[in-house]
């Protein structure tokens, strides 16, 4: 289960997001999984770049996980050029894929500013270890394992082909 440890990248960008929604206190972001779904910490890296884009009030109180997801990524998109990568209904979830989380919260580490303390990052490293693995990120990484092995093949296959129709293209076959 080595894919379920945290990188020194994971741990920057992570310490990176705790840093600046440290205002929030309806957010607490302590991995890039189950801290997404409810779509708060999108939205609190968002106002705390920019509260002038929206009523961080009326977001946490009146939208649904959906809705507060889908804002995000629409500020996110007309504000910052963040293309729309995930599907709310995707994120909403018990456990969101983590690494389209970490794929979308990088887009908006490249956009927003980047200066994370050393604090901060000591801040990560005193976080709980999950020592277990829940069965949800188990079924998870099984199925990331057994779709990565599917498009390999397919890849593999996809290959084989396209060589033999490049074969029998340049030297056709007499019969």
């Amino acid at each position: 289960m080595a894919g379920l440890q945290q990188t020194n990248s994971e741990k920057i960008l992570l310490s990176w997001v705790r840093q600046l929604t440290r205002n929030y206190p309806q957010v607490n972001v302590i991995n890039f999984t189950t801290s997404w779904s409810d779509g708060l910490a999108f939205n609190a890296l968002l106002h705390s770049h920019r509260p002038d884009l929206f009523d961080w009030n009326a977001v946490v109180s009146q939208q649904s996980p959906v809705q507060r997801l889908d804002h995000a990524f629409n500020i996110a998109r007309q504000h910052l050029g963040i293309e729309k990568l995930l599907d709310p209904e995707d994120v909403a979830t018990a456990c969101p894929d983590k690494k389209s989380i970490l794929m979308y919260v990088t887009s908006l580490f490249q956009v927003l500013p980047q200066q994370v303390t050393m604090e901060a990052i000591r801040e990560v490293e005193m976080l709980p270890r999950h020592s277990r693995v829940t069965r949800e990120e188990h079924i998870q990484v099984h199925h990331q394992h057994h779709y990565s092995q599917e498009v390999s093949c397919f890849t593999f296959l996809l290959s084989f082909c396209c060589s033999k129709m490049v074969v029998s293209l340049t030297y056709p076959i007499s019969l």
